[in-house]
C-alpha cells in the first residue's frame, strides 16, 4: 500500500493525537486487490482504478477546554458492483468526505453520542486509519447499484413476444371450477 507523508507517520499506526497537534497530512493510494473487505464486496471482471485517499489532523482550541482531535477524511474509488437490474458488473464511483473528533476512551464517546452531530472515535496511538478508510468506503457503497443505462436490454417476461402466446395456451385458472359449477348444477 503506497502513501505519502512524512517518515513520522505510519497510517497502520497513526498517533491521532500528534498527527492532529501537528496539522499533519497523509495521502496514498492503492489497487483494490490489497483492500481485503472491498474486493469481497466487489465483482471479477472489471478493472478498477486505485482507491485515492488523504487524512489531515486538526487540533481545535476549545476556550477553558483541552483542544479537541479532529481527522478529515477524503476518499475517492471506483468499484466493480453488481448492478441490481441486469446483474451484469458496474463500475461505482464512491466518494467519501467525513470529519471525524476523537475523544479519550469509549465511555466519552458513548455519553457525548447522542449529545453532538459528529462522529466520534476514541484516541489512540496505534490508530489504524487504512481500517477506517476501508470502513467508510464499505459504508457509502450504493445498497442498490445500478448501471445508469444497463449494456443488454433487458427482458422482461410480460414484454416478450412469447409471453403472449404462452397466455393463450395456459388454461384461465378459474376455467376449471366454472366446470365444476357447471356440473354440481346439473
Amino acid at each position: 500500500m503506497e502513501h505519502k507523508s512524512d517518515a513520522k507517520w505510519h497510517p497502520q499506526r497513526l498517533d491521532v493525537s500528534a498527527f492532529s497537534r501537528d496539522g499533519s497530512v497523509l495521502s496514498g493510494q492503492a489497487p483494490l486487490v490489497q483492500w481485503e473487505r472491498l474486493t469481497e464486496e466487489s465483482e471479477d471482471g472489471l478493472v478498477s482504478p486505485p482507491v485515492k485517499w488523504q487524512a489531515r489532523g486538526e487540533a481545535v482550541s476549545k476556550a477553558g477546554a483541552q483542544d479537541q482531535v479532529w481527522l478529515h477524511l477524503q476518499v475517492n474509488a471506483v468499484l466493480p458492483l453488481l448492478c441490481q437490474r441486469c446483474l451484469s458488473p458496474v463500475l461505482t464511483a464512491v466518494a467519501v468526505d467525513r470529519s471525524f473528533r476523537f475523544v479519550a476512551d469509549e465511555a466519552t464517546a458513548m455519553a457525548l453520542d447522542d449529545e453532538v452531530e459528529e462522529d466520534l472515535l476514541v484516541t489512540s496511538r496505534e490508530f489504524n486509519l487504512i481500517d477506517l478508510v476501508e470502513d467508510e468506503v464499505i459504508l457509502a457503497m450504493p445498497l442498490v447499484p445500478l448501471h445508469e443505462a444497463c449494456p443488454e436490454p433487458l427482458h422482461m417476461s410480460a414484454e416478450a413476444p412469447q409471453f403472449e402466446q404462452e397466455e393463450e395456451k395456459r388454461p384461465h385458472p378459474f376455467a376449471a371450477l366454472a366446470g365444476l359449477k357447471l356440473k354440481k348444477s346439473n
